[in-house]
């Protein structure tokens, strides 16, 4: 392979490969969301980028300050930037470790 060949077909970041029908099985580090909808009104309306994703939650670096919250996938609706649309994603359907959804099976049930 040349010198300075990108390992990743898609270029330097593939974010051009993701689309609201493959989100759910994507990685989700680097996208820009916001928290559209929660029981827990105070998450309501929090925008940033993912910085790093567990089994059960979302880190996200806010836009302004800085500062990195852990929101729980579980209670919120959150809405991702893609690269010419957005997208909401119930965050129940995001639950598990990021190489685990990709094995998951999905069913149709969630309307894009």
């Amino acid at each position: 392979m040349p010198v300075g060949t990108p390992l990743c077909p898609y270029g330097s970041g593939d974010t051009q490969m993701i689309t609201p029908q493959n989100i759910l099985r994507h990685e989700l580090i680097g996208l820009n969301v916001e928290i559209v909808k929660s029981p827990n009104l105070s998450l309501v309306g929090i925008k940033g980028k993912v910085v790093d994703e567990t089994r059960n939650t979302l880190i996200i670096e806010r836009f302004g300050s800085g500062k990195e919250i852990r929101i729980p996938k579980d209670v919120a609706v959150f809405r991702f930037e893609l690269k010419d649309k957005s997208v909401d994603v119930i965050g129940s359907l995001l639950i598990g470790r990021p190489e685990d959804r990709l094995k998951r099976k999905i069913k149709t049930i969630y309307p894009y």
